[in-house]
């Protein structure tokens, strides 16, 4: 064989082996994602929607322990943690890093501008200055939101078939979240429409849930909206054992809550997100800039309705509902 026909061949057979080295390289690697939430670590995954991440991991061909890590933190309902554990996440060389909430998604955001973040259950992610828009996100972060604005304006007509003559709503809200505060001021401009008067109510630990369900009691609202926050999903069994001591029809967007003894969720299935945020995730590792992944709204809404608890506080489920009900609880 002549020097010409020996460099054609070793040249062909370079181009042959390189994307099978390639892809044997790609196939040993693995994959290193975080999780920052604000909340306490479920006791178990596989109860909890957080599990549904990894779950959906799974289903993408992502197998923790083969070719995932999945680097777990939470704050422990201690919103103040959140920064330091946001800068230990982005100090682990990670591929991405999934965010739960507002405020752990603007705690990544202010530790690095370049690891991609795919948040879940964010509210106003234009807003809170976390992307350009839905369509074009543009720097380092996607993912979900969770139209909490629009969910809560929902809510409070549900609760108004269920209560006709409520005049006074308590809304339940967490001062260290920065979306609740949007979404008291769109209810509260639709309240007025209809002569309700909306009563803030504040709390960040389970403490000053017990004192804001005893100013709800002095205040003599009619019914209680829990805003949407990961605080008050992970405390979704104190708050609706407070309503149901306080005989208070109450709304939450979480289908758990309902589960535990409140009147009424509504709202999307938020383990679902995290299902679809292994999606999210799967793009980036495959090559997808965060920018370039349009976030994705809820197109589905789930109605829980607790007919015990309806029961108890001598209430009717007008006919709308039941027919609209995913599910009604007896």
């Amino acid at each position: 064989m002549n020097n010409r026909r020996k460099l054609l061949v070793a040249l062909g057979a370079s181009v042959i082996a390189t994307p099978l080295l390639s892809f044997a390289q790609q196939q040993g690697k693995v994959w290193r994602v975080g999780f920052l939430s604000g909340r306490s670590r479920p006791d178990s995954l596989e109860t909890d929607t957080f599990g549904a991440f990894p779950r959906g991991m799974r289903e993408l061909g992502y197998v923790e322990s083969k070719n995932l890590e999945i680097q777990w933190r939470h704050a422990e309902s201690k919103v103040q943690r959140l920064p330091g554990l946001a800068v230990e996440l982005v100090g682990l060389n990670l591929d991405a890093i999934v965010t739960t909430g507002t405020p752990a998604t603007g705690a990544v955001q202010k530790a690095s501008v370049t690891i991609p973040v795919v948040m879940v259950n964010v509210a106003d992610p234009v807003g809170s200055g976390f992307i350009k828009s839905l369509a074009r996100p543009g720097g380092n972060i996607t993912g979900l939101t969770n139209m909490s604005s629009d969910v809560s304006l929902k809510q409070l007509e549900m609760l108004q078939a269920m209560v006709p003559k409520l005049s006074r709503l308590a809304i339940l809200v967490n001062p260290t979240n920065l979306s609740n505060s949007t979404m008291l001021k769109g209810i509260q401009a639709t309240a007025q429409k209809s002569n309700v008067k909306i009563l803030p109510v504040e709390a960040s630990d389970p403490r000053k849930i017990e004192n804001a369900f005893s100013m709800i009691a002095q205040q003599r609202a009619g019914a209680v909206l829990v805003a949407l926050d990961a605080f008050f999903l992970q405390q979704g069994r104190q708050i609706a054992e407070l309503a149901s001591k306080n005989r208070l029809p109450s709304v939450s967007g979480s289908r758990e809550y309902a589960e535990a003894g409140g009147l009424i969720s509504y709202g999307q299935n938020l383990a679902d997100h995290f299902r679809r945020a292994a999606t999210y995730v799967d793009k980036i590792l495959k090559g997808a800039k965060p920018g370039d992944l349009p976030v994705e709204q809820p197109t589905k809404f789930e109605l829980i309705i607790n007919g015990k608890t309806a029961k108890a506080l001598g209430l009717t489920i007008p006919q709308s509902l039941l027919i609209s009900a995913d599910k009604v609880i007896e």
